[in-house]
């Protein structure tokens, strides 16, 4: 007699994840920013710090194609290479 039968009456519903798992890019559309990364990184002792705006524009990419969930860049570490932070980090400088 299996207990299995006893627990199974209940039907699992399973959902995505929040962050940190998303489509792969089956297509490619990302293919020549992932690239640029990559490249970046084998350059730079994979220093991920000096290839933050490949990092960034992978990023914009995936989101502009739905490959992930839009984000506002800021949240994702990148609010000094937006307009608005580099905006005021030039004011800061004057």
């Amino acid at each position: 007699m299996s207990t299995a039968m006893t627990f199974g009456s209940k039907s699992f519903q399973p959902r995505p994840p929040d962050k940190g798992a998303f489509p792969l890019d089956h297509f490619g559309e990302c293919k020549a920013f992932k690239e640029k990364f990559m490249t970046c990184l084998r350059e730079n002792g994979f220093e991920s710090a000096l290839c933050r705006q490949e990092s960034k524009e992978y990023l914009e990419c995936r989101m502009d194609r739905q490959l992930m969930a839009r984000e506002p860049l800021e949240k994702l570490g990148f609010k000094d290479l937006t307009e608005e932070g580099s905006k005021t980090k030039h004011e800061k400088l004057q």
